[in-house]
């Protein structure tokens, strides 16, 4: 188990450092990256501004449970998910969190 976690955790740090690299394409946006590692959260956070609009957002959020990652935000055009898949972890390890359990039943991934 333990095995796993640090191995979760290390995919899931990879691919929120490499999405991370890319700015949005307006505003004065600043992108960051936030680890939890005692916790299992996961994030990248856009904060600046946007004309005169201070922005502030979390478009991807990850967590670990009972084994599992959890993908709990996506706001981006990115399959996370696939994305997940594609670095070798399997679909039944993958939960996306953001649908409630009714839809994840119809998923190729992991109910909870």
């Amino acid at each position: 188990m333990e095995l796993e976690l640090s191995h979760y955790q290390t995919i899931i740090q990879d691919l929120l450092l490499e999405h991370a690299k890319t700015r949005p394409a307006y505003g004065d946006i600043e992108v960051d990256v936030s680890f939890d590692t005692e916790r299992h959260h996961y994030q990248i956070w856009h904060t600046g501004w946007l004309q005169e609009r201070w922005v502030h957002h979390c478009p991807m959020h990850f967590t670990i449970r009972n084994n599992k990652i959890w993908l709990l935000a996506n706001s981006t055009e990115h399959d996370l998910a696939q994305d997940l898949v594609d670095k070798g972890v399997p679909k039944q390890d993958i939960v996306l969190g953001f649908h409630p359990s009714y839809m994840r039943e119809l998923s190729d991934y992991a109910v909870g």
